[in-house]
C-alpha cells in the first residue's frame, strides 16, 4: 500500500477516535456482558416470587440487568416438551449461567447443559433428582438452593391448630419428585405421631377437583397437608373450594399457597429463596466453580397464617403461635 495512503488512513482513524466514533468497541463490550438464562417450570405465585427474588439477589450482588448482565427468561407453563425445547435453546446459546426454577426445569437444564454452570432454585430433593452427588460437594456443573420445608415443625403446628386431629389427608402430584419426597416424609412423621393418614395423588391439575372431593367426602379427614407441589399451587382455588365446603382446613408449606386459601404453614419464604439463588448465580459469574459450591438451604420456616381462612373455618390461633405473620 502507498505510504501516503497509509498515513492518511492513520490520521483518519485518530480523528474518529478523538471525535468519539467508537461503535465497534462499544459493540464488543456489549457482547461481553454475560447472559443468565432463567427457565421457570410454570406460572404461579410461589415460582413468580422466586424469579423476582433472583433479580433482587443479582442486583444486591452488583449485577444490574441491562448494564452488566442480561436475562433470558423462559416459562414452560408446565409443559414437558417446552422444558426440553427451552433447555436446548439455553445450551445452544452457551449462556454464562442457566437457572432452573423448580425441579422439572432444573432437570431439563442439567440434561441439556453439560459444561456451563446450572443453578437450581426450589428443588426439594436435588440428590434424588440426580442434580448433585452431595450437598457439600455437588461434583459437577450443577448446584443450587433447596426448598426443603421444616416438616416436624409443620406437623406440630397442624396439631396445635386442629386439636382433635386424628386423620390427616395428604394430597400431591405423583409425577412431581419434590412433592412426592416431601409427602412421604410427612406421612412417616404423622404415623410416628400416632395419626392415621389417607393419601391421595393426582396426575395433573385436571384431577384435582374430583380427587379433592373424594378426599373430603364423608369427613374422611380432619385436615389436609399439601407439600411443595407446583401443580396444586397453580390450582389452589380448586382445592380450597372443596375443602372449604367440607370445613376441612388445608395446611400447605408455602406462604403464597396460604394466601391462596391455606390456613397456615411453617413456610419457606419464596422471595428469600430467590434472593439466595440470585446471589449464588452472582458468585458463579464472578468465577466460582459449581462443583465446589455447596447446595444452600433456608435455615428455618416462617409461620404464616391466613386469619380470614381461620375465621371462616371456626378455628382459633393457638397459644404459642400468636406471633405468626398474617396474610390477607
Amino acid at each position: 500500500m502507498n505510504k501516503k495512503v497509509m498515513v492518511a488512513l492513520g490520521l483518519l482513524a485518530a480523528v474518529l477516535v478523538a471525535a468519539g466514533v467508537q461503535e465497534p468497541v462499544s459493540e464488543q463490550r456489549a457482547a461481553k456482558i454475560p447472559t443468565v438464562g432463567i427457565l421457570q417450570f410454570m406460572s404461579h405465585p410461589a415460582l413468580d416470587a422466586i424469579n423476582k427474588g433472583i433479580h433482587t439477589g443479582l442486583t444486591e450482588s452488583g449485577y444490574h440487568i441491562g448494564k452488566n448482565v442480561k436475562i433470558d427468561f423462559q416459562n414452560a407453563q408446565g409443559d414437558q416438551s417446552n422444558l426440553k425445547t427451552m433447555a436446548t435453546k439455553f445450551a445452544d446459546a452457551n449462556d454464562a449461567v442457566s437457572v432452573g426454577i423448580a425441579t422439572p426445569a432444573a432437570v431439563a437444564l442439567a440434561n441439556s447443559i453439560k459444561t456451563q454452570p446450572v443453578v437450581f432454585s426450589a428443588s426439594t430433593n436435588p440428590i434424588g433428582a440426580k442434580l448433585v452427588k452431595s450437598y457439600q460437594k455437588p461434583g459437577g456443573n450443577v448446584t443450587g438452593v433447596s426448598d426443603q420445608a421444616p416438616l416436624p415443625a409443620q406437623l406440630k403446628m397442624m396439631r396445635a391448630f386442629v386439636p382433635g386431629l386424628k386423620t390427616l389427608g395428604v394430597i400431591y402430584t405423583s409425577s412431581d419428585d419434590s412433592a412426592t419426597t416431601e409427602a412421604r416424609k410427612m406421612i412417616t412423621l404423622a404415623k410416628q405421631a400416632g395419626l392415621k393418614v389417607k393419601t391421595y395423588t393426582i396426575a395433573s391439575s385436571n384431577d384435582l377437583n374430583q380427587t379433592s372431593l373424594q378426599m373430603v367426602a364423608g369427613h374422611q379427614v380432619d385436615a389436609v397437608f399439601v407439600p411443595t407441589d407446583n401443580t396444586i399451587a397453580g390450582a389452589m382455588t380448586t382445592l380450597v373450594k372443596n375443602t372449604d365446603a367440607a370445613k376441612v382446613p388445608v395446611f400447605p408449606t408455602v406462604d403464597t399457597m396460604v394466601a391462596d386459601g391455606g390456613v397456615a404453614a411453617e413456610s419457606i419464604n419464596q422471595t428469600k429463596l430467590g434472593v439466595m439463588t440470585g446471589k449464588m448465580v452472582a458468585k458463579i459469574l464472578k468465577g466460582a466453580d459449581p462443583k465446589s459450591v455447596p447446595v444452600d438451604f433456608t435455615k428455618a420456616g416462617e409461620l404464616v397464617v391466613n386469619k380470614a381462612q381461620l375465621d371462616k373455618l371456626g378455628l382459633t390461633l393457638p397459644h404459642g403461635y400468636t406471633d405468626a405473620k398474617l396474610v390477607k
